[in-house]
């Protein structure tokens, strides 16, 4: 039996996607939108929410990175859908 890595996609291993959401601290404004251009953005007071459908191990953490980058503060990251 392989790692989760190793099972793919069609097996729900790590590279299957899912869609998630991530809350960010505060209200994101439209130039830091554009950052987050493939998701949907969503501000909810005191938080911005981002909502992503089918996004795969790789793709979240390029998000969570761009986050970073920003100077944004992370509050809390949940997966909608997945086994």
């Amino acid at each position: 039996m392989g790692t989760a890595d190793e099972r793919g996609p069609e097996r729900g291993g790590a590279r299957a996607g899912g869609d998630f959401e991530i809350r960010i601290k505060g209200r994101v404004g439209s130039a830091f939108r554009s950052a987050f251009a493939e998701l949907t953005v969503t501000v909810n007071p005191p938080e911005t929410v981002l909502h992503g459908a089918g996004l795969d191990q790789a793709a979240l953490y390029g998000i969570l990175d761009r986050i970073q980058a920003l100077g944004l503060e992370l509050v809390e990251v949940r997966r909608l859908n997945g086994p």
